[in-house]
């Protein structure tokens, strides 16, 4: 009887010992299976990511031919020019051809699962917060013409004047303690007190670029026109509007002959009709991510160089190109 118990008693340990065995291959296969599929999505993000690098690389490069090939067509820069088209979203299978038949042949798919899309902005279609302050000084034209655009908009004027106090504080050498930072994107102009509606709202009618630049009357807005000449009002500036988007302005001298008194408050320093900076935005839109890069460019003669990349993924709608706008 003692030797029935016994072995009873053996048999359980060995089916116990048994069970105990089998979870623990289990967990161990668990977390094998874990690993591998851990650094398969590591590899697969690192892949996704190297491709992303590499065609919004492309784009901008795409969009630097496109300016070096516009400076050589001429002098002047308008809105009919082909930089000034934006690029609607696209499979990328529709930019790629692999085989000499134009077909791509791609086992998983990934082009057509890749949407890209961007546009050229010219920046000196804006006005152009750096040029408010030179060597430490407000410059009265300038805040002015931010004035009328501040009417134009219906937004506050003390606003106004108190980020301008700021922005000089900024500049100041060497800076007050209780200085805010110079901004260097225009989403950072929060900084100086301005508020996010009033961003909103100003956005694409300002820019914040490396040195003052004047304002191209061939791609302003109405809003902008009205700001930097002083001699127009809202309705002329509708007028010049049209007028260029049916013949762009050749010169400053073809402005003021076409225009007649309307255009005698234009300045050879502060108006011009050719554009140096430039940003280039591109977007690329992929099954698990869409990211957006932006660039400033700037193009002196022939040569076109980007001065600063920033690159994101978008948490809003595809398609949304805009920085500003909280949604993206």
């Amino acid at each position: 009887m003692t030797n029935n118990k016994l072995r009873h008693r053996q048999q359980g340990a060995a089916l116990l010992m048994a069970l105990l065995t089998v979870a623990l291959i289990a967990v161990l296969a668990s977390a094998a299976l874990w690993q591998q599929w851990r650094t398969l999505l590591v590899e697969t993000a690192e892949r996704d990511a190297q491709q992303a690098h590499w065609l919004l690389a492309g784009a901008q490069d795409w969009a630097r031919v496109v300016l070096r090939e516009d400076a050589r067509a001429g002098s002047t820069d308008h809105l009919a020019e082909p930089w000034a088209t934006p690029l609607r979203e696209a499979r990328l299978s529709s930019f790629l051809a692999a085989t000499p038949g134009g077909t791509l042949n791609l086992s998983d798919g990934l082009a057509e699962q890749v949407f890209l899309s961007g546009r050229i902005t010219d920046l000196q279609s804006r006005l152009n917060v750096n040029s408010l302050v030179v060597q430490g000084q407000l410059q009265a034209t300038e805040f002015r013409a931010f004035e009328r655009l501040y009417q134009a908009l219906n937004l506050p004027p003390a606003e106004l004047a108190q980020w301008t106090a700021a922005l000089v504080a900024a500049q100041q050498t060497p800076p007050k303690p209780q200085a805010p930072l110079m901004p260097q994107r225009l989403e950072q102009l929060s900084w100086l007190g301005l508020s996010a509606s009033s961003l909103a709202r100003l956005a694409p009618h300002i820019t914040l670029l490396p040195s003052a630049t004047p304002v191209n009357l061939n791609t302003a807005s109405a809003a902008v026109l009205f700001a930097s000449v002083p001699s127009l009002n809202l309705s002329q500036a509708q007028t010049w509007v049209r007028e260029r988007d049916q013949h762009p302005f050749e010169s400053l001298e073809d402005v003021r002959t076409r225009m007649g008194s309307a255009a005698r408050g234009l300045s050879d320093t502060r108006h011009s009709v050719s554009t140096r900076y430039f940003e280039v935005v591109g977007q690329l839109r992929q099954p698990q991510a869409t990211l957006l890069e932006r660039s400033l460019v700037v193009r002196d003669g022939v040569e076109a160089k980007t001065l600063w990349r920033e690159r994101r993924a978008l948490r809003g709608e595809p398609g949304c190109l805009s920085t500003i706008d909280p949604q993206c």
